[in-house]
Formats: C-alpha cells, sequence, structure tokens
C-alpha cells in the first residue's frame, strides 16, 4: 500500500470533515479572489474615470520675466520675450514615445473682447476635448454646435444680462448663446466659450494658442517622462505637470489597494485557523490508527508526508474551487460598486495561480504541526487503545 492511497482513502472516510476544511479553506480564497479581482477591475475603472477629469499637463508658451521694485516697493512684472504655440505644433505631441497614454488635448487660445460696455475674456476651445475634459461642466441649454454660438459662464451670463437662446454682439458679429454653464467656483464662470477657429479669427491669431490642456493616463508611464518627452518636441513651450492632480489620484488609488490587501491579510489568517484546527482535531481523533501504522514499521518522515499530502489535496481542491467562486463572486459585484456600468474585470492569470498556489502554501503550513505531533506519536498508544 502506498502512502498516497493511505491518504486519498482516509479523505473518502472522512468526507463531511474534509468538505467542512475545503469550504473553509475555499471561502478564503474566493474572499481573497474577490478583493483582488474587484480592486483591479475598479482601479482601472476609477483611473479611466479619473483620467476624463481635468487636465494634468499643461503646455504654455516660453516667456521671460522680470519682477520690478523700487526702494523696496514692488511695481509688478514685465514679461518679454513671449513665444507663441503653433496649433500645428501640437500634432507632435501625439507622436511621442508615450503617446498611447494621452487621452485628450484641449487647445485654447484666449483674448479680451468688448460686449457692450463690458470687457471681457474670450476663450477659443475645442467644444468636443473640452467637454470629455471636463464632464462636471453642466450647461443650461445646449452645447454650441456652429462658430457662431457661444458658451457663456454663469458670472458672464449675469454680467452680459444674456441667457441661452439670446444674442450677443463681439465686434460687430452677432452670435447666439447656445448655453450657459452652471457655477462651478472656478475661473471658468467669467469666460466667454467660443469654437477654436472662429475665435482665432476674431481675435487675430489664426493659426495660433495660448495654451493646451492634456490629459494624461496615471498608470501607464510616470507624468514626469511625459512631460519631458513632449518638452523636446516644443522646445519653444513650456510644459509642467500638475503635480497636485496627479499625487491626488494616485493617492486614491494607493488607499484603495491597500484596504483590499488588508482585508485579504485578515482572511488568509482566518483561513489559516481553520485548517490548522480541523487537521489538529483530525490528528487527535486518529491516534489509533496512526500508532499502527508507527507499530507495523512506518517511519515518522512516513506519518508526515500522509498528513501533508492529505491538506495538499485538499487545499488544492479549495484552491480550484476558491477561484472560480471568487471571480464569480466579482462578476456579480462588480456593476454594483463600479463608478461606470461599462466597467470590465479583470481576468488575470497571475491571480489564478496565485490563488491556487496560495491555497496549496496555507494548507501544507497551518498542517505542518498537526503532521509534526502525529509522527511523534508512541507507539503503545495503539496496543493500549486495542
Amino acid at each position: 500500500m502506498k502512502l498516497h492511497t493511505i491518504s486519498i482513502n482516509n479523505l473518502k472516510r472522512r468526507k463531511a470533515k474534509m468538505a467542512f476544511l475545503t469550504i473553509g479553506l475555499m471561502v478564503g480564497i474566493a474572499t481573497i479572489v474577490t478583493l483582488v479581482t474587484l480592486t483591479r477591475s475598479m482601479s482601472n475603472d476609477i483611473e479611466r474615470k479619473m483620467d476624463e477629469f481635468g487636465a494634468n499637463i499643461l503646455i504654455t508658451p516660453q516667456s521671460n520675466g522680470l519682477s520690478m521694485n523700487y526702494g523696496g516697493i514692488s511695481l509688478g512684472g514685465v514679461t518679454f520675450d513671449q513665444r507663441e504655440i503653433k496649433e500645428a505644433d501640437l500634432d507632435k505631441v501625439r507622436k511621442i514615445k508615450n503617446n498611447k497614454n494621452i487621452s485628450s488635448i484641449s487647445p485654447k487660445v484666449l483674448g479680451g473682447v468688448k460686449v457692450g460696455t463690458h470687457d471681457v475674456l474670450l476663450v477659443g476651445v475645442d467644444f468636443a476635448a473640452e467637454l470629455k475634459m471636463k464632464q462636471w461642466w453642466q450647461i443650461f441649454g445646449s452645447e454650441p454646435k456652429g462658430d457662431n454660438e457661444v458658451l457663456l459662464g454663469s458670472d458672464a451670463s449675469n454680467t452680459l444680462n444674456a441667457t441661452s437662446g439670446d444674442n450677443i454682439e463681439i465686434k460687430g458679429e452677432k452670435f447666439k448663446v447656445a448655453g450657459v454653464l452652471n457655477q462651478t467656483g472656478s475661473q471658468d464662470d467669467s469666460l466667454v466659450f467660443m469654437a477654436l477657429p472662429k475665435a482665432q479669427k476674431v481675435l487675430g491669431k489664426e493659426g495660433k494658442i495660448t495654451m493646451a490642456e492634456v490629459a494624461a493616463l496615471c498608470s501607464g508611464c510616470p507624468i514626469s517622462d511625459m512631460v519631458n518627452q513632449i518638452a523636446e518636441l516644443l522646445p519653444d513651450s513650456k510644459v509642467s505637470a500638475i503635480q497636485q492632480v496627479v499625487a491626488g489620484r494616485l493617492k486614491a488609488l494607493d488607499q484603495f489597494k491597500r484596504f483590499s490587501y488588508a482585508m485579504g491579510s485578515v482572511v488568509v489568517f482566518i483561513g489559516s485557523l481553520i485548517v490548522f484546527v480541523t487537521m489538529m482535531g483530525s490528528v487527535n481523533e486518529r491516534t489509533t490508527e496512526i500508532g499502527v501504522f508507527r507499530a507495523i514499521g512506518f517511519r515518522k518522515s512516513h506519518i508526515m508526508r500522509i498528513i501533508l499530502l492529505e491538506a495538499a489535496l485538499v487545499s488544492l481542491l479549495a484552491g480550484i474551487l476558491g477561484y472560480a467562486a471568487g471571480m464569480g463572486g466579482a462578476k456579480l459585484a462588480l456593476p454594483f460598486m463600479a463608478e461606470t456600468k461599462n466597467a470590465h474585470l479583470v481576468w488575470d492569470a497571475t491571480v489564478a495561480f496565485g490563488s491556487i498556489g496560495l491555497a496549496l502554501l496555507l494548507g501544507i503550513l497551518a498542517s505542518l504541526y498537526p503532521a509534526l505531533h502525529a509522527s511523534k506519536m508512541d507507539p503503545t498508544e495503539a496496543l493500549r487503545a486495542l
């Protein structure tokens, strides 16, 4: 009779207890798989969603400045040698090494105009890119569809006494107010937005832009690398990362992952206790059987191998079932926990092999002491029991 035959026969004999051990370990593995899979899937979903909310790289013209003061009194600053950004140069941004990490680019041209008796700041934007980048905007009315339609900030609307459907005149041309922004609490409230080509023509800046905002994905590569790559292609521009935005996004994701790993550690500990207590009880119940094995010539190593093989077989089954149950649970829970409805479940072979490997490691380590205890049993105990 071989050792593995003894282990398998014992598992068949004690089906209820081994089923309890399998279920206990399976629940632990399933919980870990669910947490890890949900963490990865939700992190990807949150990351994609956050990357759509605002820019994290800013491209502005290169300029030299000088602070003026006289006798300790500040007279303000003087800017000179200010270069301009050509709109065509933005095509180079999409050719950088990490171009796949660029979510969107929103060019802008700024200039002061007079509307009636009021001076306002006109901003020419690509509305498709701007609305994708600033999804928190709430528009009363509709977004501008043509060159002769504008979008007003809430403060600009009050200043000009114009609302959705009204007409305003800028440099002799009439423009229809397509919509009004709900108050954002930022500089957007006081601006007048117009389609970029038309604004360039009105301001006399055809083919030129004042600045550009870039929404870059955080996970693919460090933002600093992308800043350097853009700066190399646009030497006459100043490229800077909005560090606060980037750091805030990465910190939120890191905290979410830490919470998941902490919960996983607790479940691993509970699972190891279940295995230890069950295997220890099984060894104590088999005192006579183990004593007989020792009496007929089985070595201590043979007894340990029998116990550990039983634990390994149960752990392997628990790992496979736990992974399947965990992925099923993650698939059911993801639609309720994700930020968006189109969140995708992450299938990773590393998680599959890792969960099975963890179950084996956990089962064997937790059974090590019970196996060692069984190998040290005195053969005479079997004779007394008989």
